[in-house]
């Protein structure tokens, strides 16, 4: 029973500890640590780079078969999307891993969250010094996942039926980030979270990369999209029960 991890370092890495499968599989996380509204947008630095090394890595393994972590919100129109640029960057690993003659498939993750987010915890302290947060647009509903949900439908879509496909794992409920972190302060204390003004971002961008602003304006459809991992079910379909047991873990 064989299982390697590109981009082990990540705290999405720090999940797949003692995880394994039956067959030879590399499991491809490398730049997933930009798929998150936690990082104030930073995790995009470098993504290029850390995003096609992890691919070469990939290909050049001799895994029979290889699983390709991306990133949920590309779902929409690349053309009508602010991360435009990240995100033909996304498509085009996504590429190379399919054109390959290794059997592999893609799994397109929703944005990420659970026990190993130091971002997560940064927002926790930063809630409890009354600090505001850059909340986005109320109705800009995104999907998230549960950072172990997102291990299990990784290593449930190395199957080789699913060769050849681009598969989905998100929590299939829809909410904004605002919502989200809304609730994440609510849990920890902080019945009034307060929300840096929209008026403000031309200041804010001296802290706050433009990424982080574009993502939180970023909705994605208002049905999960399809198809899901097979076999895969989230354990944490409800982000409020997700952020209760992160807390709880900590």
């Amino acid at each position: 029973m064989t299982l390697s991890v590109i981009g082990s370092r990540s705290e999405l890495g720090c999940c797949f500890r003692g995880s394994a499968t039956r067959r030879r599989v590399h499991v491809n996380i490398a730049g997933q640590e930009a798929n998150t509204l936690l990082s104030d947008g930073h995790a995009w630095k470098g993504f290029e780079r850390i995003a096609m090394a992890g691919v070469r890595r990939a290909l050049r393994s001799d895994a029979r078969f290889l699983v390709h972590a991306s990133f949920a919100f590309v779902v929409g129109d690349p053309q009508q999307d602010p991360l435009r640029t990240h995100t033909e960057v996304i498509l085009e690993c996504e590429r190379l891993v399919l054109a390959s003659t290794r059997p592999a498939c893609i799994v397109r993750l929703g944005y990420l969250y659970g026990p190993e987010s130091r971002d997560l915890q940064l927002y926790r302290n930063a809630f409890r010094l009354g600090r505001p947060y850059w909340s986005g647009p109320r109705d800009a509903l995104q999907y998230h996942l549960h950072q172990h949900d997102a291990v299990a439908a990784l290593l449930a879509a190395a199957q080789p039926r699913n060769a050849g496909k681009i598969l989905y794992a998100t929590d299939g409920r829809p909410v904004s980030f605002m919502q989200f972190m809304d609730e994440f302060a609510h849990q920890i204390g902080r019945s009034h979270p307060l929300h840096i003004p929209a008026l403000a971002a031309p200041l804010m961008r001296v802290i706050i990369r433009k990424e982080h602003m574009q993502q939180a304006a970023l909705a994605m459809p208002a049905k999960a999209p399809k198809p899901n991992v097979p076999g895969w079910r989230p354990r944490h379909p409800d982000y409020r029960k997700g952020l209760a047991e992160t807390i709880a873990s900590w």
